[in-house]
């Protein structure tokens, strides 16, 4: 069995690292520079950073503060937002990214994938699925931070991302989103039991007991959270020495 990962995810805007729900009420945690290199000191596998507000004019400041987290970070990290083109994908891994996330854009254009996967390596490609699912366990994938419904289905698009080249997917279910009540587990393990590529689960993390159960229940190859790291909630070391006593591999 592979060690599971631990993956702390920082939105960014104008600069600094924020938290919100559902994008309102947002305020700021902190300089992702220096939060980055705390998690990375505390034991964190990978982090994710995502351009909340990724514009054309903002896109140059974020690759600028990609390569100060860059240089600051021993492990590795993922960048996304506003990915729409290879030239957005190829100024970010310059920059010093380790992968590129792609959500709304990949919905809109999945031939990207393809691309993206072709010309730098599927294991530079994560895709990013937000869906929320009904009564009747039918989950709608949606784009624009959740906001707008699609046309797609949870995991006939997930099985598409990963026959494009995908080399991830990160999987957020919007109705365990910001809930703390602990993670989409039924669904990761649907698709942990139809794709091959690692897929890492977010949305609901609320306590440790949480991550024991999307790695076992749920099957993730890896557990992302925000607001529990941001707000030292569940610090990292005591997380991992959990797993470790529930017979969890993690690195």
């Amino acid at each position: 069995m592979l060690a599971k990962r631990i993956i702390p995810c920082l939105d960014i805007r104008n600069g600094q690292t924020v938290k919100g729900i559902n994008f309102v009420n947002i305020q700021e945690v902190g300089d992702p520079v220096e939060l980055g290199a705390k998690y990375a000191a505390d034991g964190a596998d990978e982090l994710v950073f995502l351009d909340i507000t990724a514009t054309h004019e903002g896109r140059k400041t974020f690759v600028e503060l990609v390569k100060r987290i860059a240089a600051h970070l021993n492990i590795p990290f993922t960048v996304g937002g506003g990915i729409s083109e290879l030239s957005d994908a190829e100024k970010l891994l310059s920059a010093g990214a380790d992968k590129i996330s792609i959500n709304s854009s990949a919905v809109r254009n999945p031939k990207l994938i393809d691309d993206l996967a072709l010309n730098f390596g599927s294991q530079f490609v994560v895709v990013a699925i937000d869906a929320r699912g009904d009564e009747k366990n039918h989950w709608t994938v949606t784009v624009n931070g959740g906001r707008i419904p699609t046309e797609k289905e949870l995991f006939s698009w997930a099985k598409e991302a990963e026959d494009r080249g995908a080399g991830e997917i990160l999987f957020t279910s919007m109705n365990h989103d910001g809930t703390k009540n602990g993670f989409a587990n039924e669904q990761l393990a649907q698709m942990a039991d139809s794709l091959k590529i690692p897929i890492i689960a977010s949305g609901g993390a609320g306590a440790k007991e949480h991550f024991t159960d999307v790695f076992t229940k749920g099957k993730a190859d890896a557990g992302l959270a925000a607001s529990i790291f941001h707000y030292n909630e569940i610090p990292i070391p005591e997380l991992k020495n959990y797993l470790k006593e529930n017979g969890i591999i993690v690195r």
